[in-house]
């Protein structure tokens, strides 16, 4: 472990502070803690018949979350090489004034701005297809730990564009991917089981274990709540907040019944492109893109049959003309 901290730090010292993502410092701590509630799910492993025990563990969807999170590392660099681009030229060439990185409000403005951005692309991510596409991976396991934490996507495309109005306040472009990677690294902990309600106004405020369980939830009561990444006050001031109610059954509403990290990551762009190819109408094909989870062209009703007028007789009681 001291091994991998060093040559974590070692490649750190060769970029520019700004540079220097908070969460490849939090990923020693990331190891250390999925260890612990790994250790405690085998020592407090009991069988249930319906679904996973509380907290447990299954090893192949675990490595399968953990895989997925190391590539994500290395695509997720990529799409802010990218962004960093686009950024420097909105923060120089087009934002009206440029914040100072040493002024305590810019700081405020960067997490909030970024939390609240984070909550608009969450919701997006589960109202239209296309982006479900990219953040389904991430709800795919049945389970509910901190491996499941690092089950992240590989396609930042749509969180990039969603991160634009920031540069263009004036807020420097390394202040915002530092500000997102603090909010991922508050994110891994609200992934698991292990920890019950907190006090009131901490549960009020803050996004909690209890209100993630919510989110991460296939029961109908759970589905599409609690969108909020380090604030849940943004469900409850837009109206998608829902308190647990019971324990969630974890996963998608159609199993995928794979471990297959490359299938995890692609299967609904698959999807898409199949019902697309099938589609026979310009709408239809939009829709099964741009539609929510589960869009389906509506059906056209069944032909009525024409009465037979020769053998129709009004009855006697009957006053008004039939439909």
């Amino acid at each position: 472990m001291n091994g991998i901290v060093a040559g974590v730090g070692e490649a750190l010292a060769v970029l520019p502070p700004p540079m220097r993502d908070p969460v490849l410092f939090a990923v020693p701590f990331f190891l250390l803690l999925l260890i612990l509630e790994w250790t405690a799910a085998r020592k407090l492993e009991h069988l249930e018949q319906d679904r996973p025990a509380a907290g447990s563990y299954a090893r192949r969807d675990a490595w399968a979350s953990i895989s997925m999170g190391l590539v994500s590392v290395a695509t997720t660099a990529g799409w802010k090489f990218v962004a960093l681009l686009g950024y420097a030229a909105l923060y120089a060439y087009v934002a009206p004034w440029q914040l100072p990185a040493t002024a305590w409000y810019t700081w405020v403005i960067a997490l909030v701005g970024v939390d609240l951005l984070f909550y608009a692309y969450h919701r997006i991510a589960h109202r239209v297809r296309i982006i479900w596409a990219t953040h389904q991976a991430h709800h795919s396991s049945e389970y509910f730990n901190f491996a499941t934490a690092l089950r992240q996507k590989w396609n930042n495309s749509g969180e990039i564009l969603m991160w634009v109005p920031l540069p263009l306040l004036g807020v420097p472009p390394w202040m915002v991917f530092a500000s997102f990677s603090v909010n991922l690294v508050y994110q891994f902990w609200v992934h698991t089981e292990r920890i019950d309600k907190l006090w009131a106004p901490v549960e009020f405020v803050f996004n909690t274990p209890s209100h993630h369980r919510v989110h991460h939830g296939m029961d109908p009561e759970y589905l599409d709540k609690n969108y909020g990444g380090i604030l849940i006050i943004w469900d409850r001031l837009f109206g998608s907040y829902q308190d647990e109610l019971f324990r969630p059954h974890y996963g998608l509403t159609t199993p995928v019944n794979t471990f297959n990290i490359w299938t995890l990551q692609t299967r609904e762009y698959v999807a898409i492109g199949r019902d697309v190819a099938r589609a026979r109408r310009w709408r239809d094909r939009l829709g099964f893109v741009f539609g929510p989870p589960g869009w389906a062209p509506r059906q056209a009703a069944a032909p009525v049959p024409p009465r037979n007028l020769r053998l129709w007789k009004p009855s006697s009681t009957v006053t008004s003309t039939p439909r």
